[in-house]
């Protein structure tokens, strides 16, 4: 704390200045047409740049530690980014393809950037200079949530292109709650009912799963957020059974999920991600949770997606569950 303040004291005093800002790269400008091939890499992937003595330093464990941070809600960690380092002198070619990129660069002009599609489309860019690894230490460490957000929303936009290559035509969802989700043809409805919907998806070892039910409005917000764990609970015993007789899907106990408030499509949400088990059986896994408030329809929509995939990584799937329920569209 101590070394940031006298970082930050410096930077002050010397004039220094933060220029941050979004800067369109000139393949977007209509007076000067560039060809800009389209992006790489896997979901959730980045791309590091900087010197190889400030990767094996105190800047490259600053990085890691802010990009591959466990992602949350998962039942072992995972880190947010599989993050891969490249030098300056290798950032060429095909290299600049590459759909996220944090560019870190020695100068006297100390300043952090973000650039859209500067060498690929999509593509997000981040651009930190400084005269030293602490003065670049400190851009990252002030706007690092603003970059993790920036990242992240440029995966899900992603993610949601490549879903809608091959949309899901079931009238489901529209015909029984009066909205819409964009989700691939290999999700297929497994139980419709009067209140509940259930999409599931065949992944290796496992499935991925979608859930949509209503709960009336005539309950506080507040108070439905104290008593999630009960809700999913009596939702999971009533619809969602386990392999085992007497065996349903519950709140795991043993770990408090994490809430958040929000809000999707502009309605207030609770945002609730935390793991699944199952009563008298041995299953388990990952769920995202969405609690939306649709004061119009007099109800609150709840949507949760739930993964399960043993010895398998989670990340990516959650990661499309989630990006999945963020299309959410209410048609009434």
């Amino acid at each position: 704390m101590v070394e940031k303040k006298r970082i930050k004291r410096e930077i002050n005093s010397l004039g220094f200045f933060i220029a941050l800002s979004f800067v369109i790269a000139a393949c977007n400008s209509s007076s000067s047409p560039t060809y800009v091939p389209e992006s790489s890499g896997n979901i959730n992937s980045l791309t590091v740049v900087m010197e190889k003595q400030l990767w094996e330093g105190k800047l490259g464990d600053q990085v890691r530690s802010v990009f591959m941070a466990p992602y949350e809600g998962l039942p072992f960690d995972e880190p947010k980014y599989d993050t891969y380092y490249i030098p300056p002198k290798a950032f060429n070619g095909f290299a600049r393809n590459n759909r996220n990129v944090i560019i870190f660069s020695k100068d006297m002009t100390n300043k952090i950037n973000l650039l859209e599609n500067p060498w690929a489309r999509p593509q997000v860019a981040a651009l930190i200079s400084g005269e030293d690894q602490e003065v670049m230490g400190f851009y990252l460490e002030e706007n690092k949530d603003l970059i993790l957000r920036t990242f992240a929303e440029n995966e899900r936009k992603e993610k949601i292109r490549r879903i809608s290559k091959s949309l899901n035509k079931e009238k489901e969802l529209v015909n029984r709650f009066g909205l819409t989700l964009k989700y691939p043809s290999a999700y297929t409805t497994v139980k419709d009912t009067t209140n509940f919907l259930w999409i599931e998806k065949p992944v290796l070892k496992g499935h991925l799963n979608l859930i949509v039910y209503s709960l009336p409005l005539d309950t506080d917000l507040k108070i439905i957020e104290k008593r999630i764990p009960e809700i999913r609970d009596s939702i999971g015993k009533k619809y969602i059974p386990g392999r085992l007789p007497k065996s349903y899907m519950i709140t795991e106990k043993a770990y408090r999920p994490y809430y958040y408030r929000t809000k999707l499509k502009g309605l207030e949400t609770i945002l609730t991600k935390g793991t699944w088990e199952v009563e008298n059986d041995y299953m388990a896994g990952p769920f995202i949770n969405y609690i939306v408030k649709d004061t119009q329809n007099k109800r609150y929509i709840v949507l949760e997606g739930f993964a399960f995939a043993p010895t398998e990584s989670k990340r990516n799937y959650m990661f499309e569950l989630n990006s999945i329920i963020t299309t959410l569209k209410p048609t009434k």
